[in-house]
């Protein structure tokens, strides 16, 4: 897995989990280095995972944020559709990258954690 799809993985994430401190300074660092577009990181917040701006692949990173975090699992279909672009050890680090920024939202969300002042926004 490269740079580029973890921080998709980690901006979608924290952006779901309604982390704005964690999703900003993943954006401010990352983003740009990694090649994510304005666009892009805008549809981590606001966008569905079918968004033209993404490639089948990413779509693919972005229904597995989304059904992790609405189902807690991944359907069958879900699964065929990894397994075209990642193998298995990918899927499982995937995984575990998820849950990982979904237990870093809540630290930053319950601990009501200040902004970053150069940390992205979410936005409006």
């Amino acid at each position: 897995m490269s740079i580029r799809q973890r921080e998709i993985v980690i901006h979608r994430t924290t952006a779901l989990c309604k982390s704005e401190y964690e999703w900003g300074v993943h954006v401010t660092l990352f983003s740009r280095h990694v090649g994510l577009t304005p666009e892009q990181v805008k549809a981590t917040v606001t966008g569905l995972a079918n968004e033209a701006c993404w490639s089948a692949e990413d779509q693919v990173l972005l229904r597995l944020c989304d059904s992790l975090h609405e189902h807690a699992d991944i359907h069958g279909r879900l699964w065929d559709a990894l397994r075209r672009y990642f193998a298995e050890e990918a899927i499982i680090e995937l995984l575990m990258l998820a849950g990982f920024y979904r237990t870093v939202s809540y630290l930053t969300n319950g601990l009501r954690m200040p902004l970053e002042e150069t940390g992205a926004r979410f936005p409006v």
